[in-house]
C-alpha cells in the first residue's frame, strides 16, 4: 500500500511538472500569436492607407488628364501643332501615372486580404474591404485618365493633319 501511494505521489508530481510545461509553453505561443496579431493589424491599416492614396493618386492624375486633352483640343484649334504634341503627352503620362496608381491600389488590397486571411477581425474585414473600394476608384480613375489620354493623341493629330 505504501508502494502505491509512492506510486500515486510521484505520477502527480510527474504530472504537475507537464502542467507547468504547458503552460510555460502556453504562455510562450500566446506572446507570439499577440505580436503576429498586432503585426497583421500594422499590415492591415498600412495597407488601406496605400490603396487610398493610391486612389487619389490616380485620380489626379486623372484630372490632369483631362487638362492636357482640354489644352490639347484648345491648341490645335489655335493651330499651335507643338503644344498639342506637348499636352498630348503629357496626358500619356498622366494615365500612366493613373495604371500605376490603379496597381498600387491592387496590390495594397491584396495585401490587405491577406492579413484578412490570415486574422478574422472585424476591423481587417472592413479595411480589406475599404481598400477594394479604393483600389476600384483608382481604376476607374485610370480609365477615365486612358481616355483624356486618347483625346489629347486625337486632338494633336488633328492639328498636325490641319498644319499639312
Amino acid at each position: 500500500m505504501h508502494e502505491d501511494i509512492e506510486k500515486i505521489y510521484a505520477k502527480l508530481v510527474s504530472l504537475e511538472t507537464e502542467l507547468i510545461n504547458l503552460r510555460q509553453g502556453y504562455l510562450v505561443v500566446n506572446k507570439r500569436y499577440s505580436t503576429a496579431l498586432k503585426s497583421l493589424q500594422v499590415l492591415t491599416v498600412t495597407s488601406l492607407e496605400a490603396a487610398r492614396r493610391a486612389a487619389v493618386a490616380a485620380e489626379r492624375a486623372m484630372v490632369s488628364a483631362r487638362h492636357c486633352a482640354q489644352a490639347a483640343k484648345a491648341a490645335a484649334v489655335a493651330s499651335v501643332i507643338e503644344v498639342a504634341e506637348s499636352a498630348a503627352q503629357a496626358a500619356a503620362a498622366s494615365a500612366e501615372a493613373a495604371i500605376e496608381a490603379a496597381a498600387a491600389a491592387s496590390s495594397s488590397a491584396a495585401a490587405a486580404a491577406a492579413a484578412v486571411a490570415e486574422q478574422a477581425e472585424e476591423s481587417s474585414i472592413q479595411a480589406s474591404a475599404q481598400a477594394a473600394e479604393a483600389t476600384k476608384r483608382a481604376a476607374e480613375a485610370a480609365a477615365e485618365a486612358v481616355k483624356m489620354s486618347n483625346l489629347a493623341s486625337e486632338s494633336a493629330r488633328i492639328a498636325q493633319k490641319g498644319a499639312k
